[in-house]
């Protein structure tokens, strides 16, 4: 088959955890739809080169083992408009590189990697989620719904760390939408609106592609934001 779509996937592999188990599955439907999908670390030379890229997809895994590559990433989607994906580690990242670009927090850190830091974005959560199950809420009105549905769905987690509520009025004034949330677990989504498609969610949508053929609603949606035809996407669905 030939592959016409190229998503760059960052993020630092380890076999040992079972989300990035669910991530090689759903790198292997994603490239039986035709698309170009697998690991890229984000200290190989592969990282820095995203020209040619019709989607980042940034993952979980954190600390990363080089943090600008990902910084790098999360800048190039917004100035290019190139689809976006951030899923975990990903959306953690992205509220701090959007609480600095637009939200004009310099001091903007994340607890895990810079503890120290002037304005903690992402903290430690009151309870840790690894391996944990939460009910997401969808924001009526955001993408993130239209994608998912509005219906409360299931969402998976294994994480420690999420976005501050000190810092969440700051983001939606710089024009961030937050576009989920969890009854124990905070903010679950942020979305931009002024961009072709940038959506990062806490929990991680790729958590069951082991387990049968279907691709998640919001790994398609980003699929066919990037370029991939809806019939090759709902063909692994």
């Amino acid at each position: 088959m030939l592959l016409t779509v190229k998503i760059v996937a960052l993020g630092d592999r380890d076999p040992a955890h079972l989300t990035h188990r669910e991530l090689d599955a759903a790198f292997g439907l994603i490239r039986d739809a035709g698309v170009e999908c697998d690991w890229t670390a984000t200290d190989s030379r592969e990282a820095r080169h995203l020209a040619t890229a019709d989607g980042v997809w940034l993952l979980p895994g954190t600390p990363y083992r080089d943090e600008s590559a990902a910084d790098t990433a999360i800048a190039h989607c917004l100035e290019s408009g190139t689809p976006f994906l951030g899923v975990c580690g990903g959306f953690q990242y992205a509220c701090v590189a959007l609480a600095r670009t637009r939200a004009g927090i310099r001091g903007a850190a994340h607890a895990e990697s810079d503890p120290a830091g002037e304005t903690i974005v992402i903290a430690p959560l009151a309870c840790s989620l690894f391996g944990e199950e939460r009910l997401v809420e969808p924001v009526p009105g955001t993408r993130l719904a239209a994608i998912c549905g509005a219906a409360p769905f299931t969402g998976f987690h294994w994480c420690g760390f999420g976005l501050d509520p000190a810092v969440e009025s700051r983001l939606q004034e710089a024009g961030v939408v937050l576009s989920a949330r969890a009854p124990d677990a905070g903010v679950e989504a942020i979305e931009l609106p002024d961009h072709p498609f940038f959506i990062a969610t806490a929990f991680q949508p790729q958590v069951g592609a082991s387990t049968g053929r279907t691709l998640h609603p919001l790994i398609r949606a980003f699929l066919q934001a990037s370029g991939a035809s809806l019939d090759d996407v709902e063909h692994v669905a």
